[in-house]
């Protein structure tokens, strides 16, 4: 029988402060802007926050490169908003949750400025160094180029899976570890409900550090062959658990790309590391993989419905997910999903309840909720992600031309999902009386949270509906129910069903822009929920109109 926690029936909303609410008109949004739209949020309904990093930084990645743990980023506020910050979420009943950066720091930390200054200092064993007149191999970052950046004054390189202000931390020092978990319950005992944890499965390495073969032009190959996910991590892992998260009743959420479905058992069974896992393949399902975007691959609905139903299986055998379709690394899951059809309220509904009832912690990413789509930038110049614009270069290098390599980083670039939030027409779109630090995109006004809230059938008040339906008198079996999913005879329709001993609710969604007609196995069925679907229930068969999505009542 499933042990009940709390973070399982949490509704999680994504923040990435930079671009949620500017407070004093500096253009950069910041923590004072989250405490001043908290009342949105707990109408929203959502019961958690993870906020996306706050923490000191230069900002070469966007605070994904800390150079202090313990101190906040200026451009965000003080430690004293965050703490008024847990407070106040804390009175709406709302948990905060913070990004946990521990694979790396920013080369600006004191750590790695006393390993520079000093090559006998104890810091130096702090990060990766190898000595050497060349680069130590031919392994590539994730953000392009050798993982390995020589050092001005001496023939030494050091590490980074990442961008070059980003060095890789060294885990094989017990030091270093022992440094990390006291930052990490200072947090806690602070208050927050727990972190999402970020790129964890890069914390063990292939010591080796041999070059393989290579996969580009560039005669480099992807580190995340040799340095993610490696054997011997779950001996950082479970100390990592053992010496911080399980002294306390928090909650984690690992970005774990890498991790095959046979070691989720280790990650997110009974023992496991984390509390929950993010799965990736169906929000990569369009590129060759999420590092590499100018290789686009074909997919169906039947494709994604596919990668959906695995995933929800394979973690269901051991223990807990997160299902989500947006957050601050992907493009808008309308545009991706819906290509043609992204701006319709209906399909954007429906592709709101493919997700959101599956087994395990649902996250919503700011402006999801608002049905927000891609933007569409003239010139690279316009960009900001650093991600984006390695891909745009190395598109080109691969033999896209200028045109095609603009166009997929357009697609797929991350800042898709940064532009600032738009709650209103006035100023920037209500973020700010400043030119934001990263250009507005889809200057709409029915894409606006003013707009949408005066709006009874817009895509927020569904995402409200939606919520408080999760939340009502079916929650015991929407959030604790397992997930099974029905044989599906038509393949642009997708079909899941939650079930306990008293209940069984049964999900139709659409996302073809044809009516369709699905076979049901219980012949008495009544409608619960839909996206303002036309739906026509028969004595075996339920049809549902383009892009609809049901929630049926099967009476046993």
């Amino acid at each position: 029988m499933l042990e009940k926690k709390w973070w399982q029936s949490e509704i999680v909303y994504q923040i990435y402060p930079k671009s949620f609410q500017d407070s004093n008109n500096d253009g950069i949004g910041d923590v004072r802007g989250i405490i001043n739209r908290l009342d949105y949020l707990a109408d929203l309904g959502v019961t958690s926050l993870w906020v996306c990093p706050i923490f000191k930084s230069p900002m070469a990645d966007n605070g994904y490169d800390i150079s202090d743990y313990f101190a906040i980023q200026e451009d965000f506020g003080s430690l004293d908003d965050v703490k008024e910050l847990i407070l106040q979420a804390k009175e709406k009943n709302i948990k905060i949750l913070l990004d946990l950066v521990v694979n790396h720091t920013s080369d600006e930390h004191i750590w790695f400025q006393e390993a520079l200054k000093n090559p006998k200092s104890p810091y130096r064993d702090y990060y990766i160094f190898k000595e050497g007149t060349k680069r130590p191999n031919n392994w590539r970052s994730v953000f392009g180029g050798s993982v390995w950046e020589k050092l001005p004054d001496e023939e030494v390189y050091y590490y980074h899976s990442f961008h070059k202000k980003q060095p890789d931390l060294n885990w094989e020092n017990p030091r270093l570890r022992e440094e990390i978990y006291q930052m990490i319950n200072q947090w806690l005992k602070l208050g927050i409900a727990g972190f999402r944890v970020d790129a964890i499965t890069f914390i063990k390495k292939d010591l080796s550090f041999q070059s393989i073969e290579p996969d580009g032009v560039d005669g480099l190959a992807k580190c995340t062959k040799v340095s993610r996910n490696q054997p011997g991590i779950e001996v950082f892992l479970h100390e990592l658990n053992e010496r911080c998260f399980a002294k306390y009743d928090c909650v984690t959420v690992a970005e774990a790309p890498g991790v095959s479905y046979d070691q989720l058992d280790d990650f997110i069974g009974d023992n496991g590391f984390f509390s929950m896992i993010f799965d990736f393949k169906h929000v990569d399902l369009d590129v060759k993989s999420g590092s590499e975007w100018f290789v686009p691959v074909d997919w169906t609905l039947s494709d994604l419905y596919q990668y959906l139903e695995d995933s929800q299986l394979a973690i269901q055998k051991v223990g807990w997910g997160a299902p989500f379709i947006e957050n601050h690394d992907q493009n808008r899951a309308a545009s991706k999903y819906l290509g043609q059809s992204a701006r319709k309220p209906e399909a954007v509904k429906a592709l709101a309840m493919l997700y959101f009832f599956l087994r395990g912690t649902s996250f919503i990413f700011q402006g999801q909720e608002l049905g927000l789509v891609n933007f569409e930038r003239q010139s690279i110049d316009d960009f900001d992600d650093i991600s984006s614009i390695d891909q745009y270069y190395r598109g080109m290098q691969e033999g896209l031309s200028k045109e095609e390599a603009l166009a997929v980083i357009n697609y797929r670039s991350r800042d898709n999902s940064r532009v600032p939030m738009p709650w209103s027409t006035k100023g920037y779109m209500g973020f700010s009386k400043h030119q934001p630090w990263l250009d507005l995109a889809n200057c709409d006004e029915s894409l606006t949270v003013a707009y949408q809230e005066k709006d009874p059938f817009s895509v927020l008040n569904f995402y409200k509906d939606m919520i408080a339906f999760a939340k009502g008198e079916n929650q015991e079996v929407l959030d604790y129910g397992t997930i099974s999913f029905p044989e599906r005879r038509t393949e642009d329709v997708f079909i899941y069903r939650r079930e306990n001993s008293e209940k069984s609710v049964l999900f139709v969604i659409n996302l073809s822009g044809e009516p369709q007609k699905v076979a049901v196995e219980h012949a008495a069925v009544h409608l619960l929920f839909a996206n303002q679907a036309e739906v026509y229930i028969g004595e075996d068969y339920i049809k549902v109109s383009p892009f609809g999505a049901v929630a049926l009542e099967e009476l046993k």
